[in-house]
């Protein structure tokens, strides 16, 4: 029987930033799931604090040169890809000079202080929907957790639906214990419009408030099941899950409850069926 292909976004992997209890979520989590039932891969941002030459991250040719336009500039997108070991699990870094480099100014480890945020995730959700779509590996799950991918679950849905990369492809957005930015950008929604977005792809989300839930919310409208992985949940994105009839899951994130998320991923699996 072929392997279920799982495909993790993560905003922080331990060992290749400063270890934090969201690094080693996400390092534990494609770790206990890469075997003998799934294959797992994981995409992450390239923030300036990864030792590119200690933990032997290289470019692929193939898969960087693009640029993403965002307003008046294009960034050029660069791809690089490290083996996490002892699991050999690939992990695909997205980079950029413009949004992931280490400013001084930056008060941890994603910069979450930075004026820039919400172009910074609109540059990684469409690098990491893109480039995922250019590596043919079609995932059945596709779970991504914390802001920095908040569009991820958008720009699988409504850019890249029409090819065979996500057609079949459940989608979970996980939200963690994580500092929220600081600030979005007003303009936001429209710099979704400019992306090519029709109206009512983000009609929903163009009179909410320019915020952290704005991004979750965007996150969790595109996703077939929701995980909250936080102490203390946000009632009002666990009430607007709710109001989608989405699947929630509940987790505590001092615990790897491993066999809860396989729950999920099975009962997604065999509605899929």
């Amino acid at each position: 029987m072929a392997k279920q292909r799982i495909l993790y976004v993560s905003p922080e992997i331990a060992p290749y930033l400063p270890s934090s209890e969201i690094a080693q979520l996400g390092r534990a989590l494609p770790t206990a799931f890469h075997g003998k039932k799934y294959e797992a891969r994981t995409f992450t941002p390239n923030f300036g604090n990864v030792n590119e030459r200690r933990n032997q991250l290289h470019e692929v040719i193939r898969l960087s040169g693009i640029n993403i336009p965002i307003r008046d500039a294009d960034h050029p997108l660069i791809i690089k890809v490290a083996s996490m070991q002892p699991s050999r699990i690939q992990v695909y870094f997205i980079d950029n000079d413009d949004y992931f480099q280490k400013l001084d100014s930056d008060v941890d480890n994603v910069g979450s202080n930075r004026p820039d945020n919400d172009e910074r995730v609109i540059f990684f959700s469409r690098g990491t929907a893109d480039t995922a779509r250019k590596l043919r590996w079609e995932p059945n799950i596709l779970h991504v957790s914390g802001w920095i991918g908040a569009l991820v679950p958008l720009y699988v849905k409504k850019v890249f639906s029409d090819g065979v990369s996500f057609k079949d492809t459940k989608i979970i957005y996980n939200l963690l214990d994580e500092t929220p930015p600081q600030v979005i950008d007003p303009e936001f929604v429209s710099k979704l419009r400019e992306d090519g977005f029709k109206d009512e792809d983000i009609a929903a989300f163009a009179d909410m408030p320019a915020n952290t839930n704005l991004l979750h919310k965007i996150g969790i409208a595109n996703s077939d099941a929701v995980i909250f992985n936080n102490r203390t949940p946000d009632e009002e994105l666990v009430e607007y899950a709710k109001s989608l009839n989405l699947p929630i899951l509940f987790l505590n994130p001092e615990e790897m409850e491993t066999e809860k998320y396989q729950e999920l991923y099975e009962s997604l699996l065999n509605n899929e069926a």
